[in-house]
């Protein structure tokens, strides 16, 4: 029978992770889950814990709160993030708080997940019920636009993902990682 391992306390320093951001129908919660895979990381979906502090669907939390106090919760949720040697999937909104992305970047590289609109538009079609931080009347190609700037002033890698599977992605983020990425994280 093999032995349990021995748990010690948990690290004092919360880095690395590696923080995905990018649009709805990026992929961020796939290609997290085959980098967390390739990794031998954990895997934290923050959509799941805002879903879990609420105890209810994402798109009902946003249509409750609305877009701003939405964005203002988010925030509070990324910024009460510890984790070590994990892969963290964001919300495509995440970017819109300074605070969650300073606190996403003091735990390590963010790495943007870049799909053209046109894939985006195409996977939100397909699955209408996906959570988006908007307000009445807003179009999703004036979010895309609005929310691309963000996310390349904040990322430290971008992954080109267009023609890419996850696997493919996860495999191009791990080898496009700073060379001392990986030094003094206990692996």
């Amino acid at each position: 029978m093999p032995t349990k391992p021995e748990l010690t306390a948990a690290p004092s320093a919360p880095a690395p992770c590696i923080t995905l951001i990018g649009m709805a129908g990026a992929g961020k919660s796939t290609v997290g889950y085959a980098l967390a895979q390739e990794l031998g990381w954990a895997l934290v979906d923050s959509d799941h814990l805002i879903e879990a502090t609420y105890g209810a669907r994402l798109q009902d939390i946003t249509d409750a709160l609305g877009k701003s106090a939405f964005l203002d919760t988010e925030a509070k949720i990324i910024a009460a993030i510890k984790a070590h040697r994990t892969v963290i999937a964001t919300g495509g909104s995440v970017i819109y708080r300074d605070a969650a992305m300073q606190h996403l970047a003091a735990l390590g590289p963010i790495v943007f997940i870049d799909v053209p609109f046109h894939l985006i538009e195409e996977r939100i079609a397909r699955n209408p019920e996906r959570g988006i931080a908007m307000n009445p009347g807003e179009k999703l190609e004036d979010i895309f636009n609005e929310r691309l700037a963000l996310y390349t002033q904040y990322a430290t890698l971008c992954c080109p993902a267009e023609g890419k599977n996850p696997a493919q992605c996860a495999r191009w983020i791990h080898a496009h990682l700073p060379k001392n990425f990986f030094q003094g994280d206990g692996a």
